[in-house]
């Protein structure tokens, strides 16, 4: 499941991994204040989340950066049992991530047929 190099949604599809890497960092706060969990479990899941994204993000015209955008958006969403915030935000952008690859395909599909 991925988009050509050339499509346009590649750019749209990387700035929502980035702003998705900015939302697993802040999460990093929320984890230690509001689930108490420890700083080094905080920093260890949010921070593997957060260079997941930015490398999703920064190899997404590669084949292999469409697998780590995929395990992206599951990792924000598993983000979740540990801050249950996460949950829903990870949903959000998950559901950003769909509608964006779906309009991408749409415009692939369109390009082939006329």
């Amino acid at each position: 499941m991925k988009l050509v190099p050339t499509n346009p949604m590649n750019r749209v599809l990387m700035s929502i991994l980035i702003f998705e890497a900015i939302c697993c960092g802040l999460a990093i706060p929320g984890m230690i204040q509001v689930a108490d969990a420890s700083v080094g479990l905080a920093f260890g899941l949010g921070g593997a989340a957060l260079l997941l994204c930015l490398a999703a993000s920064g190899t997404l015209r590669k084949g292999y950066g469409w697998v780590l955008a995929w395990v992206a958006q599951l990792a924000c969403v598993a983000l979740g049992f540990a801050v249950s915030m996460m949950f829903a935000v990870g949903a959000m952008f998950l559901l950003l991530f769909v509608i964006s690859f779906l309009l991408g395909r749409r415009l692939e599909a369109a390009k082939t047929a006329g």
